[in-house]
């Protein structure tokens, strides 16, 4: 009888995981917010779903996805990451994963700031703009970036952060 020692081990291998993208809930929108054209309708959006969302802390930036598609309609949303009182970890692959899945044509980022000043911070600007370009590498329209504060927002786009880098 070989000792336990001597027993050749086989290392354990993962398997694989096959995905399938699920919608997790029904997020009714009235018919002229379908059409996701505005800072305004993504702010109201937020305000609908986003504050509702089950793991949504308002005590900590909270970033989400607004998938849509070539009309800029809204498929759906992704709440991507919850970070701390005054920062995110944001990824370009942690964006994207789920809009090429969903087969979006566009996203508008969203998040929050608890602070309730929706200024954006030169690290919003910084990752809104790497992400603009991972986009295009993606065929993905970054369409806008919306803060929101305590009773405004504000769209980095019409303040004039984004630019074409082609």
């Amino acid at each position: 009888m070989e000792s336990p020692s001597e027993i050749p081990t086989r290392p354990i291998l993962k398997q694989p995981k096959e995905w399938k993208l699920v919608a997790l809930r029904e997020c009714p929108v009235p018919e002229h917010m379908v059409l996701c054209d505005a800072p305004e309708k993504v702010a109201e959006y937020w305000r609908m779903h986003i504050v509702t969302h089950p793991y949504f802390n308002p005590e900590c930036e909270c970033m989400v996805a607004l998938w849509l598609n070539i009309r800029k309609r809204i498929r759906g949303h992704q709440l991507l990451t919850i970070g701390s009182q005054d920062c995110l970890l944001v990824s370009p692959t942690l964006v994207f994963k789920g809009a090429m899945a969903a087969g979006a044509r566009g996203i508008v980022l969203v998040h929050n700031h608890p602070s309730g000043e929706p200024e954006p911070s030169e690290a919003d600007v910084k990752v809104t703009r790497d992400l603009i370009r991972a986009g295009q590498l993606l065929k993905i329209e970054v369409v806008d970036h919306v803060i929101m504060g305590a009773n405004r927002h504000q769209s980095l786009k019409s303040l004039g952060y984004f630019y074409s880098t082609s």
